[in-house]
């Protein structure tokens, strides 16, 4: 369109995770028709030296100013290092859009806020209410009536349960479940394979079947 002026996306994380989105964004057709998919961010250079990526890394973290037609994506799974590099790039004035897989599944009544990704063939029932920064990895499922603060991240085929409650910060490990109308404190870990079965701590690490605090 003429004037139009494209949005430059850039992933902030060029780790394992951040490649993972790179490729979600090239196959999101609204992505690339109304973005350049310009390049990452990352504190290491030489993050992408052994891969074949035809996307650079443009800056560090550390010292990337952002622009007026700059988009951030949250390429970072670390919940507590994706809410501290938020923080950072916002306060210079980033601005983070959410992405969002076309095969991920949002019910009726759902809520989200900045900066969240939603990968292939994710689901979030109804009326669940995620925060900024919320991480849901391909196959992972919330289920009705459950609240995620910011900076979540639940791994690949993971099973959030109706009316949970996980706080700030929460990491959820691959295969890992969570029962009905649990709560989980403040930047908790739940270890993979874990099944949650009743209130778990903040800041502690919990794992097994029934998960226990290591």
């Amino acid at each position: 369109m003429k004037g139009h002026s494209m949005k430059r996306l850039i992933i902030v994380g060029a780790g394992g995770f951040g490649r993972e989105v790179l490729g979600h964004a090239q196959s999101i057709p609204t992505y690339t028709k109304d973005f350049e998919i310009y390049g990452f961010l990352d504190d290491n250079p030489n993050a992408l030296d052994r891969y074949n990526y035809s996307v650079p890394i443009i800056g560090s973290i550390e010292h990337y100013t952002p622009q007026k037609d700059d988009r951030f994506v949250m390429g970072i799974e670390s919940p507590q290092g994706k809410l501290e590099i938020a923080k950072i790039l916002k306060q210079r004035g980033a601005e983070f859009i959410s992405l969002i897989h076309p095969t991920a599944e949002i019910g009726h009544n759902v809520s989200f806020g900045s900066g969240c990704v939603f990968c292939p063939h994710s689901a979030i029932s109804c009326d669940a209410h995620l925060g900024d920064f919320v991480t849901l990895n391909s196959y992972g499922v919330i289920g009705h009536d459950a609240i995620l603060e910011d900076g979540c991240t639940i791994s690949s085929f993971v099973l959030i349960a109706g009316s949970v409650r996980l706080g700030k910060g929460v990491y959820v490990g691959i295969h890992g479940c969570i029962l009905p109308r649990v709560q989980v404190g403040d930047f908790a870990t739940v270890g993979a394979g874990s099944v949650v079965v009743k209130n778990v701590k903040p800041h502690i690490t919990v794992m097994g079947v029934p998960a226990r605090k290591l």
